[in-house]
């Protein structure tokens, strides 16, 4: 299994584990803009073509922050009870779970390598050796597809932004992480426009009307990661979690806390990373509901075993800790690999409506 991304079940919220060195160690990328020290400039100017448009060329990743305009109205009910049947079986049939393709969830998981030619581009991902053809050479999207993993996609360029547009998805997974599931008549459109040569911005809208009321989109930034390659990734190799997939009725145990006691976890905490930037999780409340946001992984539910002990779909359960004055003064992240202690570093972040 590719030692960078690990086990994916758990990184869902793992927030704070650093990924291991490429296989083509002290390798410069090269032909890419440095300062006078020799380090990669990546605020220099854009790149183009030869034709004048931007080139995309490169290796990168997402910048640890997704934002999303998603609302629970937005969800039709059986797409909110689906995504709620898998919270009660904590995510075991998420993709990450069964070594199962993203499938729409393009959202840059991982390394992602873009490789840009006049009349084709090709997207490389790192996690399950996944790759996608976006053909820019003026062919339609075809009228009835056979639905894949990955879809059928073609793009074409609206002023500097590359706009791709991809149908013919299966119904095997969801299109987000909460994680919402989706139909065949599912539709998305990408729009990638990079501002400088390392970053960015990607927009996703997707339009689905047989599993949501609207269209909706999903924001984010990425960073071009140079000096590095992708790695090989196999799933499935020494695969050893999915035997262990046993839950009771006692796992699905969870009990209702008033939103009074909810309002009192909400804010802002902080884990702490030596030598990287530090990783802020984000507690919000939305009627009695808990919600957790993590930088790149959205907004989740919380689920409450005690007043104090939640669990999300997938990954370590969150507690709550006072301090002797009854203020919360911390979280503790319990998860297989050991625990994580995040500070509270505000007093409170907004109730938002569900």
């Amino acid at each position: 299994m590719n030692r960078r991304t690990g086990l994916l079940v758990t990184v869902i919220l793992t927030v704070a584990s650093a990924p291991a060195a490429a296989q083509w160690l002290n390798y410069p990328t090269p032909g890419i803009p440095r300062t006078p020290a020799g380090k990669p400039n990546l605020s220099a100017p854009a790149p183009k073509t030869p034709d004048g448009k931007p080139d995309l060329t490169g290796l990168w990743r997402n910048n640890s922050k997704i934002d999303s305009d998603l609302k629970p109205d937005d969800v039709q009910p059986w797409a909110q009870a689906a995504a709620r049947r898998s919270a009660e079986n904590f995510q075991t049939d998420f993709w990450t779970a069964r070594c199962l393709p993203p499938g729409p969830l393009f959202g840059f998981l991982d390394l992602t390598k873009i490789v840009q030619t006049p009349g084709l581009i090709v997207i490389l991902a790192e996690y399950a050796n996944r790759y996608r053809q976006v053909f820019m050479d003026g062919r339609e999207l075809p009228v009835d597809p056979n639905p894949s993993w990955q879809g059928y996609s073609v793009g074409h360029w609206d002023a500097d932004a590359l706009v791709v547009e991809t149908i013919g998805f299966n119904d095997k997974n969801p299109v987000d992480y909460y994680p919402h599931p989706h139909t065949e008549a599912l539709r998305l459109t990408e729009r990638y426009r990079r501002r400088d040569f390392g970053h960015m911005d990607l927009q996703i809208t997707i339009d689905d009307p047989k599993a949501f009321t609207r269209s909706w989109t999903m924001k984010t930034e990425l960073r071009f990661e140079p000096d590095t390659e992708l790695l090989e990734f196999v799933c499935n190799e020494n695969e050893k979690d999915v035997k262990h997939f046993v839950i009771t009725e006692e796992d699905r145990k969870q009990i209702h806390v008033d939103s009074t006691l909810l309002s009192k976890y909400a804010g802002t905490y902080e884990i702490p990373r030596p030598g990287s930037e530090s990783r802020i999780l984000t507690i919000t409340v939305g009627g009695d509901q808990l919600f957790i946001e993590v930088p790149g992984m959205g907004k989740r539910p919380l689920f409450a075993r005690s007043e104090t002990l939640f669990f999300p779909y997938v990954g370590p359960e969150v507690e709550f800790i006072s301090d002797d004055r009854g203020a919360v003064s911390h979280l503790i992240l319990h998860a297989a690999e050991g625990d994580q202690k995040a500070v509270r570093k505000s007093n409170a972040a907004p109730v938002r409506p569900r």
